[in-house]
This record gives C-alpha cells, sequence and structure tokens, in this order.
C-alpha cells in the first residue's frame, strides 16, 4: 500500500489522525493533515483505508500494490 494525501484539499478535520494516529498527524498552525508513513505496514491497512473513508475531503489516497 502506498498513501498519499492532498494537503491542499485537507479541511483539517482530524479524522485521520484518530482513525490512524501511526500514519497521519496533522500540523499544530493549521491542522493539515501531515503523513507519517507513505507505506505502512500491512497491519495498519484497515486503518488507513477507515481514515480515507472518514476523510471529509477526500484528500488521502490510497494505492494499492498488485
Amino acid at each position: 500500500m502506498k498513501v498519499s494525501v492532498d494537503e491542499v484539499k485537507c479541511v483539517g478535520g482530524g479524522h485521520c489522525a484518530i482513525a490512524a494516529e501511526e500514519v497521519f498527524d496533522q500540523r499544530d498552525e493549521d491542522g493539515i493533515v501531515v503523513l507519517l508513513d507513505p507505506a505502512p505496514p500491512a497491519c495498519l491497512h484497515d486503518k488507513v483505508r477507515e481514515a480515507a473513508m472518514l476523510c471529509p475531503a477526500a484528500a488521502i489516497h490510497i494505492e494499492d500494490a498488485t
């Protein structure tokens, strides 16, 4: 899995950081998403998918490895 984020689309809702704190964080000054791990281990994939689903701005993009 490869994860990317669109900081321009991010509205700072924080859903990602709550759902997958190992992969996402937020900037202190404005709450915009910070990607901590663009290639998370398999044990976190479900959390990352949930974070993407919960994102109100659809700012999280997931590319599954084939």
